[in-house]
């Protein structure tokens, strides 16, 4: 890995706050240009394989080797919280009571999330950042998914802060520790995922604000509003980008007023993730307005990620385009939870499988090219 980007981030909007410095280091150029190289000595018409090839490429870079390996400890790691908008504002279709019965979902196994894991053989890993329940509401299945909880809920982003600034840095360095954890442990790709009601919300002002774009562009249906409460909900993102924009040259000020400590956490995720070499297959609008934060966070993040697939929601194809992303899939998949992530591994899969076991014109004793006039 070589060409480390310093960022730090100079948190003078509170005192007491110490700065996030990460350095993120550069996939690497020449494992990325000889797997190029060796696509083009696969028994294959040159392309034949399509976006598997760059994709190969792309996985020998961030594995720093080429022929790329295959994952092996892919982890799935679903961040939830509530928000204030859906309870006050009235822009989803479900309670917030919802969430923490997903949560207890995930844990027991039984989430869609779950199901689509174990396909890939992706392990789990579920935190409360900042779920609308009592703590104890846990106690009974696995009382560690919220021993790190930042807060309950957060605020109404139409109306008032999300969160203080301290706690948006707290949040942050929750994610990056996940991302430490995660690399301990042996992962070898990581999955973002999320569970909030509300949290398209959050995600829309966040995306608006870093993309320039209006409320009506980046507001969809989320959980399956109907037409009156996506009138609210597009109220809300409209208050809330207009409360968000002195704030949006700053990553954790931003996060604090119109985004979640859930959003956050993801950001210090995605960031730290790239920081100690760690790719990532972003899912849906969640992680993709996370992307967005986290690039500002740490310049550079983005060599590490991957998008699985392009969401409903319009402010996922928003935040594609301004992160020079192109989604390997696109089945109209609105579930989250990182579900069409994980849909997406056996896609990469394949890439790095098709360049590191396929024969090449040598070895098969295959002729290269047309030898005539």
């Amino acid at each position: 890995m070589t060409d480390a980007v310093e960022t730090q981030h100079d948190a003078k909007t509170e005192p007491g706050i110490d700065p996030i410095p990460w350095a993120v280091p550069a996939p690497d150029a020449a494992a990325f240009t000889a797997t190029i190289a060796r696509q083009a000595t696969l028994t294959k018409p040159a392309g034949a394989l399509g976006r598997l090839e760059p994709l190969s490429a792309w996985i020998a870079a961030v594995q720093g080797t080429c022929p790329p390996r295959p994952f092996t400890r892919p982890l799935l790691v679903i961040l939830a919280g509530d928000h204030g908008v859906a309870r006050a504002a009235g822009t989803s279709a479900y309670p917030p009571e919802v969430t923490a019965q997903m949560v207890v979902n995930f844990v027991t196994g039984g989430a869609g999330a779950n199901v689509l894991a174990r396909q890939v053989g992706a392990t789990v890993r579920v935190v409360d950042v900042s779920v609308d329940a009592d703590p104890g509401y846990l106690d009974a299945f696995d009382p560690r998914v919220a021993s790190r909880r930042v807060r309950r809920s957060c605020g109404s982003v139409d109306r008032e802060p999300a969160m203080t600034v301290a706690e948006a840095v707290a949040s942050i360095r929750l994610g990056a520790d996940l991302a430490d954890e995660a690399r301990a442990d042996g992962a070898d790709l990581l999955v973002p995922g999320d569970m909030g009601i509300g949290n398209t919300t959050a995600a829309a002002a966040l995306t608006g604000l870093l993309t320039g774009r209006a409320a009506d562009d980046v507001t969809g249906r989320g959980t399956g509003i109907d037409d009156a409460t996506l009138a609210r909900k597009r109220a809300a993102v409209a208050q809330a980008i207009d409360r968000g924009r002195p704030a949006v040259d700053d990553p954790v000020a931003l996060l604090a007023e119109v985004g979640s400590p859930d959003i956050a956490a993801m950001s210090g995720m995605l960031a730290r993730a790239a920081a100690l070499g760690l790719p990532v297959v972003l899912d849906g609008v969640i992680s993709c307005a996370a992307a967005l934060v986290s690039r500002r966070i740490a310049p550079g993040a983005d060599a590490w990620w991957v998008a699985g697939h392009r969401s409903t929601e319009p402010a996922a194809t928003e935040a594609l385009a301004a992160l020079g992303l192109d989604p390997l899939l696109d089945l109209g998949l609105r579930l989250g939870e990182g579900s069409g992530a994980l849909v997406a591994v056996p896609v990469l899969q394949a890439a790095s499988a098709t360049c590191r076991e396929m024969s090449t014109f040598a070895d098969a004793g295959v002729s290269d090219r047309d030898q005539g006039d």
